[in-house]
């Protein structure tokens, strides 16, 4: 594979993405659940003193300091495990799936450069998307945190560096995890629509009740601790603490954050590969 093939591809796909409605209608969806569940029902809480389902148990102190700019770190991970991996799984299923759907594979895989290169020049650009999609979160709740802050007269108290740099890390790892389990699945099922619904069921529905089994089995027990919903949600519980997610799906304690992040890695790693074996050992028009 060349250097220069895989640049090439890496812009041609950016150039793809960054025109195509669904990418930003399902960006778009992350922004809009992040804001409410982040933000929106947290500040109407407070404004009206009713406890509803996101902040059930709390005192409006105590909902109110989530909403400050010092509480971003924690805000910024509550909801990837699950909603913005979905999401960003979803992602990475139209983006591998389209391409057999479309044809635009079987013609670029037939006329050059060589598959290596395209399917990294495709991984590269999700890779780009997902990133930004986390910096801008960022920069958004830190945009939102800081209005509250100043609309309600209260001391404006910044996160640590060190603690906004963990949260943005801990973020790109979760999300690039279940964008590229989306990228695999797109390129199991050579179509968007199958590997998109497969996918969904898997990180809303089957690993829930894996993990919930597995109370009562050992051996099921033992495999959920490896399952990429579990990685991902004992990562950011380690981070922000379990009770501080206030119960948000997703965010567990199974297995330590150490374990964790290696479990998210070997993902990160291993699901790239198992494209490129697919990609290289199939026939186009299979």
């Amino acid at each position: 594979m060349k250097a220069t093939d895989a640049m090439r591809s890496t812009r041609a796909e950016l150039l793809r993405l960054r025109r195509w409605p669904a990418v930003w209608v399902t960006l778009g969806a992350w922004t809009a659940l992040a804001l409410m569940f982040g933000y929106v029902f947290g500040y109407l809480a407070y404004k009206t003193g009713d406890n509803s389902f996101s902040n059930e148990g709390q005192t409006m102190y105590s909902v109110l300091h989530d909403l400050m700019p010092v509480s971003v770190p924690d805000v910024l991970l509550q909801g990837m495990p699950m909603f913005g991996g979905a999401l960003m799984m979803v992602l990475g299923a139209i983006v591998a799936g389209s391409g057999y759907g479309w044809g635009t594979w079987k013609t670029v895989f037939t006329q050059g450069p060589s598959r290596a290169a395209t399917l990294a020049g495709s991984l590269a650009a999700t890779t780009v998307f997902v990133v930004g999609t986390v910096l801008f979160t960022l920069v958004l709740y830190l945009g939102v945190s800081l209005t509250i802050a100043v609309t309600e007269s209260q001391d404006v108290v910044w996160p640590s560096a060190g603690s906004l740099a963990e949260s943005t890390l801990a973020g790109v790892l979760v999300l690039e995890m279940w964008a590229l389990a989306g990228f695999a699945l797109g390129t199991l099922a050579r179509g968007p629509a199958l590997s998109v619904g497969l996918g969904l069921v898997w990180a809303l529905v089957v690993e829930n009740l894996l993990r919930g089994v597995g109370n009562l089995l050992g051996a099921v027990e033992a495999l959920t601790h490896v399952l990429p919903g579990t990685a991902a949600g004992s990562l950011v519980g380690s981070i922000i603490g379990v009770d501080a997610g206030g119960g948000t799906p997703g965010v567990v304690d199974t297995i330590s954050g150490t374990q964790a992040a290696w479990t998210v890695l070997a993902y990160v790693v291993a699901l790239p590969l198992l494209s490129l074996a697919l990609v290289r050992r199939r026939d186009v028009a299979s």
